[in-house]
């Protein structure tokens, strides 16, 4: 039984689920997520949409909701229990869940890890608890995990293999009536309600301060699956006489190689430019009451995944308050001005890149999950 709560969840576990079933065909793969790891060949107890929120007041919202789907996949693991339970990051769900299953004799093997080294680090306590075994897509989280006595396995990062190969950048501009000798901005503003309403309206004010520096700047607009249409209501207010973003959907990994520069919501989309080496400006905005309750919890200086897996800050990230429409400008027009400062940040996402490890990492996580399942069903 896997289970996910939001896109990028559910693009790991498609992969997990198609490299279960390839190592053994006559594994059944259950649980909660969506099209992506219905894709991979899992039966979906339920589907997470709607369910996928970030913040602690928007969470309530869904409380009723997640409550159901808590209940529906409790039943199913007590009508027909699971060899493992694999929950995928989505922590306060998921490890809610795993708590039931482990207390119902269910092994429990966590994939991509939560970011609990980040914020409220207590959970830990939790997942020690609850989890036979981790297994962490980044180097990092190996000595946080064995410190506080986690069996822990790194396993590499997925997107190193689910990462298709790009279109080549004058063929892709072109296809889309843009001029690859034109600087290209792309606009990747998340794929949650309450990340497309705090994020994209500051993003369009900030396209037209790039294109008054530099007035031959194009804009592309990377639109996650199912968005509904209302979420991109802002940009009816695009700036005038500045020609308006092309919006593509489907094609991220294109736009992020084709790009000069990216201005990005933080999360997983962040390794995802760090594969492209595409410098970036990355932002985040919560709701004021969820950011003042969620601050004091907070452990770590940076929050971008690239920053973090470099030990350093590699690319700019404007949080909260310092994300305005001048701030995004300035590190955006300081890279598309800047051919030297280019060059380094895309070597130092270069770097980041390599730390990844190598293809295969759904696969490995298959054959760990797997090994435990089997040990249970003899």
């Amino acid at each position: 039984m896997l289970s996910c709560g939001e896109p990028s969840g559910d693009l790991y576990a498609g992969a997990l689920a198609s490299a279960i079933l390839a190592l053994d065909p006559s594994a059944i793969v259950t649980g909660f997520g969506g099209e992506r790891m219905r894709a991979g060949g899992a039966t979906l107890v339920r589907d997470f949409r709607g369910l996928s929120v970030t913040g602690l007041t928007e969470a309530l919202r869904v409380i009723p909701k997640s409550w159901q789907t808590y209940r529906a996949l409790v039943r199913t693991a007590e009508q027909d229990p699971p060899d493992v339970f694999v929950p995928i990051d989505f922590v306060d769900f998921n490890a809610f869940l795993a708590r039931a299953l482990h207390r119902r004799g269910i092994p429990v093997v966590y994939y991509i890890s939560p970011q609990i080294w980040a914020w409220r680090p207590g959970r830990v306590k939790t997942v020690r608890r609850v989890a036979d075994r981790m297994l962490v897509i980044f180097p990092f989280e190996v000595p946080f995990y064995e410190r506080a006595g986690v069996p822990v396995t790194f396993v590499g990062h997925p997107l190193l293999e689910l990462t298709p190969p790009a279109a080549p950048r004058d063929v892709f501009l072109r296809q889309h009536g843009l001029d690859p000798s034109k600087p290209v901005v792309a606009m990747l503003p998340g794929s949650r309600r309450n990340e497309l309403k705090e994020i994209l309206p500051t993003l369009v004010a900030s396209a037209g301060l790039i294109a008054r520096e530099r007035p031959g700047a194009q804009f592309l607009l990377a639109r996650a699956p199912h968005l509904a249409d209302d979420l991109l209501a802002p940009l009816a207010a695009w700036p005038a006489g500045v020609t308006p973003p092309v919006v593509l959907e489907g094609t991220t990994d294109d736009i992020l190689a084709s790009a000069d520069v990216a201005l990005v919501a933080s999360g997983t989309v962040t390794v995802q430019g760090a594969l492209h080496t595409c410098p970036m400006v990355v932002v985040y905005r919560l709701a004021a009451m969820t950011y003042r309750l969620g601050k004091p919890l907070v452990q770590v200086d940076t929050y971008a995944m690239v920053n973090l897996v470099a030990g350093r800050r590699v690319v700019p990230e404007l949080i909260q308050d310092e994300f305005t429409p001048e701030a995004t400008a300035r590190h955006a027009l300081h890279v598309l001005t800047d051919p030297a400062f280019a060059a380094r940040v895309r070597a130092d996402l270069a770097g980041v890149r390599s730390s990844l490890g190598t293809a295969g990492a759904s696969r490995r996580a298959a054959e760990a999950i797997l090994d435990v399942a089997r040990r249970r069903s003899r």
